[in-house]
């Protein structure tokens, strides 16, 4: 951290008054904070990772028990929670943070506090729902929460309110951070800069930012319905008492689908930016894939109940739910064939970023064809709960969220650092990061098709499922490998890589015009947008001599007021030098986050029957939220100059 924050790239670090970890706490610059996210959820990434090679150890051969079931069914629970909640998710979160502004041409995002809480509040949810495999009482019901099996009647302990009340304070965090970024989005664009010019990470983040704003309510009622059912007696999905447990799928599909496209348009936004950028071409059909990410978006919440196909819900049910899954295949694989087109005629480069980006359009496309065998509801009867399931979903999310997060990481690493890293151990991570992820998930196709259950902690030999058991293993292993490289790749490079161009990529956006790492003001002067590729009109013309230029949407009187021609900018002095006002750092975003959490945490010393402790952690967290949050509204947002 120390080294991090001598780095010119945060907020107050090049004048000395911002150093240490008091300054990374008190932090509201979004490129620091877009930092915290991703070295916090590296090490979620690494620790679901650890959780996900236990699993395939005790599964490696028959009859094994290297774990108990209780303790396996805590570490399937915890590692698809951890990914999807503290890993990917978040990752993402560390590009929109880094990148938003940078790529509209802001100073800054609209909420700065709201956006250090949103990471102060992931950071807290995380170590409260990750603490509890420490002490054998983490969640085991798993990552879905299907009840009753979570009600209180067959979940006795504290293992599910842990799980139950983590996932509602990380989805505080998330809807901090998605009306932060709306708002950013909309509001704080460079003059140019409309809609039709955006960078696609951009966009694809603009899709993701309104799919939590709508998705992640729906599994928050859901979660109250639990939480009074485990609390407080109601009787929301007891059969017995007139309760529905398949209103808890319901609800939590509806938030659970679009959470697949949460999790992957981010990835597919920093593709489109690499693929260009390394063909050396723009993207191909940029209208297309704008409306295709938004059709994604949009056609994401109709699919819920393919999830459902075999809870009998009715041949009616069935037929539209079908029709929908294959319907949404359309505008995924129109991003395909842009991304094929994009390459296509161009003169491509091989960076390590490229090999991965080229790798999720490889394996996503695996990933696309065995979910639309899901839409057919007689064939996924037979795979629904079975490892072929496991094999897509990995596919999807691994094949395309982690191989398109590993291209933006390689990719911005110069940017966000200001140094470059190893091309040569990057290369090493693709190819035996993607020669383990094929191992390790493609034999679950065969294990499943031949009837492999999901969520079995051990089995009995002679059922043909022991060589393709032991194939994911080594696979599991050999990521293992792959991820230590890229692990010791980051560190070595943060600390004493080449040090990096502004520009090493020859890139087009609005980012890569200004130094690396960036000022904590971003812009010394706001650029003025007049295409989609504002850098290649002044460095290559010839590439974007197709795409036209206008100067509409701005009056000569706003074009005057600040905003300058986009231009290479080389200057590197303080926001004091310059006269730019910059928000003040704050430590009452942490503390909101912390009361949060520990007025929460009271509601477990409920079911311990200690009525004084629970009583006396609800008050302290309330005392904590209302005393700094009134602190944090009344406080003034940037200095006085008077």
């Amino acid at each position: 951290m120390a080294t991090v924050a001598a780095s010119p790239t945060y907020a107050g670090a090049e004048s000395g008054e911002q150093t240490g970890l008091w300054s990374w706490l008190t932090t509201v610059d979004h490129k620091r904070i877009g930092v915290l996210y991703l070295y916090t959820s590296l090490f979620f990434f690494l620790f679901g990772g650890l959780e996900a090679v236990l699993i395939r150890a005790q599964l490696s051969g028959p009859n094994k028990h290297l774990v108990s079931a209780e303790t396996f069914n805590q570490l399937f629970t915890m590692h698809g929670t951890t990914m999807i909640f503290l890993a990917v998710m978040p990752l993402s979160s560390a590009f929109f943070n880094f990148l938003i502004p940078l790529q509209i041409g802001a100073r800054d995002v609209a909420f700065p506090r709201l956006n250090a809480f949103s990471y102060w509040v992931y950071l807290f949810g995380g170590l409260f729902i990750t603490l509890p495999i420490f002490f054998s009482a983490a969640p085991d019901g798993g990552w879905f929460g299907y009840a009753p099996l979570t009600t209180r009647q067959f979940s006795q302990g504290v293992n599910i309110d842990f799980w139950v009340l983590g996932l509602q304070i990380l989805g505080i965090s998330s809807l901090a951070a998605a009306f932060n970024f709306i708002t950013t989005i909309i509001n704080l664009r460079a003059p140019g800069m409309n809609l039709m010019r955006m960078p696609m990470f951009t966009w694809m983040a603009f899709v993701v930012q309104f799919l939590l704003v709508l998705a992640f309510p729906v599994i928050t009622i859901a979660l109250f319905f639990l939480q009074f059912d485990r609390f407080f007696g109601t009787n929301f999905y007891e059969i017995g008492a007139g309760g529905d447990p398949l209103l808890w799928q319901h609800l939590f599909w509806i938030f659970g689908h679009p959470e697949v496209y949460i999790l992957i348009l981010p990835a597919f936004g920093l593709v489109s930016e690499v693929l260009p950028t390394n063909s050396k071409k723009p993207l191909f059909g940029y209208p297309v894939m704008v409306y295709s990410g938004i059709l994604i978006g949009f056609l994401g919440f109709g699919v819920w109940a393919h999830h459902m196909f075999s809870v009998g819900m009715g041949p009616i049910a069935d037929t539209v739910f079908g029709l929908t899954t294959l319907l949404i295949a359309i505008p995924t694989g129109v991003k395909i064939f842009n991304w094929i087109f994009t390459m296509w005629g161009g003169s491509i480069r091989f960076t390590t970023a490229m090999k991965f980006a080229i790798g999720l359009v490889a394996l996503f496309t695996i990933g696309g064809i065995s979910g639309v065998t899901h839409a057919s509801p007689p064939a996924d009867l037979q795979q629904t709960d079975t490892y072929y399931i496991v094999a897509h979903f990995h596919y999807v999310l691994f094949g395309g969220s982690i191989m398109g997060i590993f291209a933006g990481i390689y990719h911005y690493f110069p940017k966000m650092f200001g140094r470059m890293m190893s091309e040569k151990l990057g290369s090493w991570h693709f190819w035996l990061n993607f020669i383990a992820m094929n191992l390790t998930f493609f034999p679950m196709h065969f294990s499943g098709m031949l009837g492999m259950p999901r969520r079995i902690y051990t089995y009995d030999a002679g059922q043909g499922w022991e060589t393709f058991n032991l194939l994911s293993t080594i696979g599991a292993f050999m990521l293992v490998l792959a991820t230590a490289i890229f692990v010791w790749n980051f560190f070595r490079s943060k600390s004493s890589g080449a040090l990096a161009p502004d520009n090493p990529w020859d890139a087009a956006t609005l980012e890569w015009s200004i130094p690396s790492p960036p000022p904590e003001y971003n812009f010394a002067e706001i650029p003025l947008v007049e295409s989609r590729y504002p850098l290649w009109d002044l460095t290559h013309p010839e590439r974007t001599s197709e795409i036209p230029h206008t100067h509409d949407g701005w009056s000569d009187q706003e074009k005057a007021a600040e905003a300058k021609p986009v231009h290479i900018e080389k200057d590197r002095r303080t926001a004091k030098e310059l006269g730019i006002p910059m928000p003040l750092p704050t430590i009452k975003p942490l503390f909101v986050a912390a009361g949060i959490v520990v007025m929460l945490s009271g509601l477990i010393f409920i079911h311990k029957e200690d009525k004084t402790a629970a009583a006396a952690l609800i008050g302290l967290g309330a005392i904590m939220i209302i005393g700094f949050l009134y602190a944090w509204v009344t406080s003034p947002l940037e200095p006085d100059h008077h």
